[in-house]
Formats: C-alpha cells, structure tokens, sequence
C-alpha cells in the first residue's frame, strides 16, 4: 500500500499541514495553535486521517517545520523553515518554469529564499525583527480601515492615487495610515500605499547580485492580489504565485518526508 507524508508548518498562530500521496497534495488543513502546539498538532493529524478515510499507520512519515517544529511530539523529525520552503515550489510552482527567487510573506516574518536551477537553497534574507511586511502589519492596517483582511487586496486595486506611506516601523507606519484617516484620505488609497511600502521594503531585502531568475509568492500574503501588484509594479516583470501558497512550507516538509520515508 502507499503510505502518505505528512508536513506540519507550525507558526506562532497557525499550525498548517499539508498530505501528500505519491508526491503530490491530496489535502491541507490549517488551525489556530492556541496556547497548547502539541494538542493542536495531534488534533490535525486525527482530522487529516478522517477527511481521507486513512488511520495514523498510513501516514509513513511526519516532517515539521515552522517556529514551533522542536516541540511536536507527534513529527518524526523536523526542518529548517528555509529548506522546507526550498522544497515546497517543486510541487507548487508553475511547471513551465523554474523560480530563481521565492518572496514568502507570512504572518509574522517576510522571507526572500534564493534557488539554483536544482531548486537548491543558493541564499537567504529574512526580516523577521520587525513585523513591518508581514501578514500581521496588513492585518494591524485593516482593523484600522474597519475593513476584513481578505477585503484588503480588492480595495486597494480600486485606488486611483497611492498614499506615500514612508514609515519602515510597523508603529509608525499605523500612526501615518491613522493621520491619513483623520485626514479624510480614501482608505482605497492608504491600502494602495501600504501595499507599495511593503513592496519596497521587501525588495530593499533582495541581494543585488541574487536578483536573476524567475520569481515566486508564497506564504499566506501571495493571496492578497494587492500585495502581488505592487510587486509587479516595483519590481517591473511578472511575479508567480504558488499554488497552496500559504502551505508551501507544509508541502515542503511533507515531501522531504517521503523522501526520509522510503518513497
């Protein structure tokens, strides 16, 4: 019988996991860690098994990466979240292409991960000291429009002109964005600037001589189509977004899982 392979992404909010079959993603699931990782993990797991009618000794091996990957009981081993996400685009990227460069953008850190034609990690830049260009500032922002944040990408491609939000502080980029409100500028146009402000600090991360290849979004920030433009824009070529975006890490881990498994 072939086994399944499990990846366990466990972030400080979110636990996400990814199941493969013969090398591709037969299902993801995600859920809040609470105050508890392991308890969230085994829960995961258990569910995953009923959604594909399978029990535990079905699933050969369990890989976890993430914050949280030392202290899941449930993973037979864990994995750096850099190598995970390396991994990851060999199932979630356009087959027509090979990225030279992944931008993942999650909730708590932004990371710039830099491949070779063999998918192998070359370098890597992360900003994961300021929460400035991440999915929790997009979040911070919203709460501040009184908008939901899968509301924030559309109404920002509804700008007609960009606010200049120049703050690299998360906490003085929320004063500026609650100056612009008291200041009756369009919130369509705050969430337009704070895309390209996050654009532009991402990319000032990028190392100059890594910048060649094609490039990929992943992380749960690839989803906001606002976010995907600014990049565009700035940048000034076509940048791809993941499949499974947000469980590229997951995926990543779950296939190095087979690879420890046997498969």
């Amino acid at each position: 019988m072939v086994k399944y392979y499990l990846g366990l992404d466990g972030g400080s909010t979110y636990l996400k996991a990814a199941l493969l079959r013969k090398g591709a993603v037969t299902s993801t699931m995600v859920c809040s860690t609470g105050i508890d990782n392991n308890t969230a993990a085994k829960k995961i797991v258990e569910e995953l098994c009923k959604q594909n009618q399978i029990s535990p000794s079905d699933i050969g091996y369990i890989m976890a990466t993430g914050y949280s990957r030392k202290i899941l009981d449930v993973a037979d081993d864990d994995i750096s979240e850099i190598t995970a996400h390396a991994y990851g685009v060999r199932v979630t990227a356009p087959t027509e292409y090979r990225p030279g460069m992944v931008i993942d953008i999650g909730g708590q850190d932004s990371k710039i991960i830099y491949l070779d034609a063999n998918y192998n990690v070359k370098n890597f830049t992360m900003n994961d000291k300021c929460a400035a260009g991440t999915g929790k500032f997009m979040e911070v922002i919203a709460q501040i429009l009184e908008t939901t944040i899968d509301q924030v990408g559309p109404l920002s491609l509804e700008s007609n002109a960009p606010c200049d939000i120049n703050s690299t502080c998360v906490v003085f980029a929320q004063s500026e964005v609650i100056s612009l409100v008291a200041r009756k500028f369009d919130r369509r146009d705050i969430l337009a600037g704070m895309h390209l402000s996050m654009a532009k600090r991402i990319i000032k991360m990028m190392k100059k001589s890594e910048k060649g290849g094609d490039i990929l979004m992943t992380g749960g920030g690839a989803l906001n189509i606002g976010i995907h433009k600014a990049f565009e824009e700035e940048m000034m070529k076509d940048v791809y977004i993941a499949q499974y975006p947000q469980f590229n890490g997951a995926i990543g881990a779950a296939l190095i899982a087979s690879e420890r498994g046997g498969v």
